[in-house]
């Protein structure tokens, strides 16, 4: 993304939103790195799972209060919110994807920004 940001801005969220998804047992969690993906809409996303209709508003919560503790910055944007099927955050120059397993490996997003170099987080429970 073009503009004089610091580029470590994005990698340093990405912590946080990793923190504030192992604090609530989200699964599966992924980073991919889109920053060298032509027209990708931002540098990154972030990917994880939810168990539950409750695990998902928890995950949200949680990663927005620790992004929003640490940072001062609030999501741009969320969706998904009421079916908790596919949970969107987007922190403009990182997007958060909080799936039930289901919807997860229906829109395979992994796959498709295939291109992306993708970082696996270890669950730490």
């Amino acid at each position: 993304m073009a503009g004089t940001k610091d580029p470590k801005d994005g990698m340093q969220i990405n912590k946080f939103i990793v923190k504030g998804i192992q604090e609530k047992k989200g699964s599966n969690i992924v980073i991919l790195d889109l920053k060298d993906i032509g027209n990708a809409i931002a540098d990154y996303f972030v990917i994880c799972t939810g168990n539950s209709d409750s695990q998902i508003d928890a995950l949200a919560n949680s990663i927005e209060e620790t992004v929003f503790n640490t940072t001062r910055q609030g999501p741009w944007h969320r969706e998904g919110l009421k079916n908790k099927e596919w949970v969107l955050l987007d922190y403009v120059d990182v997007v958060v994807h909080i799936f039930k397993k289901d919807a997860r490996a229906f829109y395979a997003l992994e796959d498709l920004w295939g291109d992306a170099a993708i970082t696996k987080i270890e669950d730490d429970f």
